[in-house]
Order: C-alpha cells, then structure tokens, then sequence
C-alpha cells in the first residue's frame, strides 16, 4: 500500500492528505512548487515524479473485508 508522507522531503512544507504532491517510484514526496523547480525529477533517485493518487479515507476506517473486495475485484 502506498505510504501517504505528510510533508514535503524537499522544503518540509507539511501535506495534507488530499493535497497535490508528487512522489517517484520509491515513494519520495515533494510538494507542487519544488517538484516543478525539480522539473519533476526527484532529487535522491532521479526518477520521473508523477502527480500522487488522492486518498479521501484512511485504509484503517473501511472494514478489512471491503478493502480486500475493492482492491482484488
């Protein structure tokens, strides 16, 4: 499961969840105005850095049962 980081690795700007961010493959998380002064290049691995998924609910609020059945089916 995607790890949701709260703040900027960058400037450390705190992130809230349904902010936009922008993470690499490793899951390194930066906030809008550096990933674009980064050209969207992350700084530790130099990987492509892509607009981060929005999470509107925590994964521990959904009972176990439907978050098996929405991630499988």
């Amino acid at each position: 499961m995607l790890r949701m980081k709260t703040e900027c690795e960058h400037c450390k700007t705190k992130l809230a969840r349904k902010e936009v961010a922008y993470i690499c493959s490793f899951e390194c998380t930066y906030c809008k105005s550096c990933s674009e002064k980064m050209h969207f290049t992350c700084s530790n691995c130099q990987g492509a850095l892509v607009l981060r998924p929005p999470r509107l609910i925590e994964p521990f609020k959904i009972p176990a049962a439907e978050l098996k059945n929405t991630l499988f089916s």
